[in-house]
């Protein structure tokens, strides 16, 4: 959208109470209601049984995916790039992986503005590792245990609509086993795979 035209159409959404409460939902706001209606669901059905800890697993990966989509919407839109940081944090003494979202500012990488519940921390559950790929490099090389609070991200969605190309695996610690792989092209187009295998390829087999 023109920039234009883009402050134009915010300039009118907040004219008045009255206008607001007329003009309906925007696109980017019904992609946040089903984008949170999600997480609440995907967190609600876990269950305490011993696939617990999977099924959780599985809506953090679906989450990523999800939230990296919405991310590349929310950057061409407000003509931000934002960007997806991935580290190992201490957790009450026990070293976890996990990500966060940032948008770039005129004086370095931040929070994303609005939608905390969108762009929330993740941490995976422990004995889980993250291994990021960049255009065929290992993450290993990026030098993950080393992350500072004021590094940038290592995957940026970028406000002209291309991304870092890429992928993620999630893998179990103790036998190396691949769970989740989760690919992604110049264009973000996001592709969720369980064990590397596509899941319609899955639903077939």
């Amino acid at each position: 959208m023109p920039r234009s035209v883009m402050g134009l159409s915010r300039a009118i959404g907040v004219a008045t109470p009255a206008a607001r409460r007329s003009r309906g939902f925007s696109l980017i706001e019904l992609l946040v209601v089903l984008l949170v209606i999600g997480m609440a669901a995907s967190l609600v059905s876990l269950s305490v049984g011993s696939g617990g800890q999977d099924t959780l697993l599985e809506a953090q990966v679906r989450n990523l995916a999800d939230t990296a989509a919405y991310a590349l919407d929310e950057a061409q839109f407000t003509g931000r790039d934002h960007g997806l940081l991935l580290e190992q944090v201490d957790d009450d003494g026990e070293w976890r992986y996990a990500w966060r979202w940032q948008a770039r500012a005129l004086d370095g990488w931040q929070a994303p503005p609005g939608e905390p519940e969108v762009f929330a921390e993740q941490r995976l559950p422990a004995g889980i590792a993250l291994e990021l790929e960049i255009e065929n490099a290992p993450f290993s090389e990026v030098g993950l245990e080393d992350a500072e609070e004021s590094r940038g991200p290592q995957v940026v969605l970028y406000a002209s609509g291309e991304t870092t190309v890429g992928a993620i695996n999630v893998r179990r610690v103790q036998d190396g086993e691949l769970l989740w792989r989760i690919e992604w092209d110049l264009l973000g187009r996001f592709q969720l795979l369980r064990a590397g295998q596509p899941l319609d390829e899955e639903r077939d087999g």
